[in-house]
């Protein structure tokens, strides 16, 4: 699997990586076997940084990675978990609740750091609480060893662009906003970020389902015009004998600016899929193509957490 440098730190990172939020039965629920395979199957095909949080049911996907990794030698995966979040609408980003995160979460994993931590959605609080409280907290245990490197996550472009200000940030994690149909991210956040030599993970390649053959979940936030367009994309695809999620992946692993692209699956064969899509080249045709059909609605995203920051 090829690697790139994650920003200004020493992390060199796959292009592709292991997402544990299923692992969580955040989407639907899950086998143990299949739990299990899945992560032995992310490690043997080189995706060796692995993507969780508190969050991701309610500590379980933190839990089962743990059990999953006990006999897996700790220099040879990347861990990055978050907090911050803790239920759907449960939000803590205190200093004293930080403290206590970490401590959890290292027990919960089973090591003793955590090479990235993230304040996860940010979005859903006041800013200001991220740049006074809770990085300032990340910093100082950043220097007992406990956490290697921070940074924050979100889906407004707005959130990043306001603690990027403000704040010394290592890198940040987007979802759904480097895609074939919203490529925000690069166009509006990226040169700046580079800039100041903040590294970028880019989450959720497949749009929440919506770039790919499977029913969109109930809780999917895009406006019904991005929905047709995908279905339409979609379709053209499979005239074309390929899936759309592999041109998807694809797309967004290619972009060098993207450290990597985190996608999530607790089906070992998905990631066995994947790794085998990205072996194979682009259909540069099939993707011009596709890019013409989301012209229409390139970049419509949602509002997501609170008004004011987005």
């Amino acid at each position: 699997m090829e690697t790139r440098k994650l920003g200004k730190t020493d992390l060199e990172l796959p292009i592709l990586s292991f997402g544990a939020s299923s692992l969580g039965s955040e989407f639907r629920s899950v086998q143990l076997d299949d739990v299990f395979e899945s992560v032995r199957t992310a490690l043997d095909l080189g995706l060796n940084f692995i993507d969780t949080s508190a969050y991701y049911g309610r500590g379980k996907s933190e839990v089962l990675l743990g059990i999953a990794l006990q006999d897996v030698p700790r220099d040879s995966y990347t861990m990055c978990t978050k907090l911050g979040r803790y239920d759907v609408d449960k939000f803590d980003f205190s200093a004293k609740r930080v403290v206590e995160s970490v401590d959890v979460s290292l027990q919960r994993l089973g090591t003793d750091h955590l090479d990235i931590i993230l304040c996860h959605d940010i979005e859903f609080v006041p800013l200001d609480q991220i740049v006074s409280e809770t990085l300032p907290a990340l910093r100082k245990i950043q220097e007992s060893g406990k956490v290697r490197y921070v940074g924050i996550s979100g889906y407004p472009m707005k959130v990043f662009r306001e603690i990027s200000a403000q704040a010394d940030l290592d890198c940040i994690l987007s979802y759904n906003q480097y895609t074939l149909q919203n490529t925000t991210l690069a166009d509006e956040m990226v040169p700046e970020l580079k800039a100041k030599g903040v590294g970028v993970i880019n989450g959720g390649p497949f749009a929440a389902r919506l770039l790919t053959n499977a029913p969109l979940p109930d809780w999917h936030k895009d406006p019904q015009e991005v929905r047709d367009a995908a279905r339409k994309a979609a379709e053209h695809c499979e005239k074309n004998g390929v899936d759309i999620a592999q041109l998807a992946l694809q797309f967004s692993c290619a972009n060098p600016d993207m450290t990597t692209t985190v996608a999530g699956s607790a089906n070992p064969n998905n990631i066995r899929k994947w790794a085998q899509w990205l072996a194979e080249p682009i259909d540069e045709a099939l993707l011009a193509d596709v890019l013409k059909i989301f012209e229409p609605v390139k970049n419509i995203g949602h509002p997501e957490g609170l008004p004011e920051n987005n």
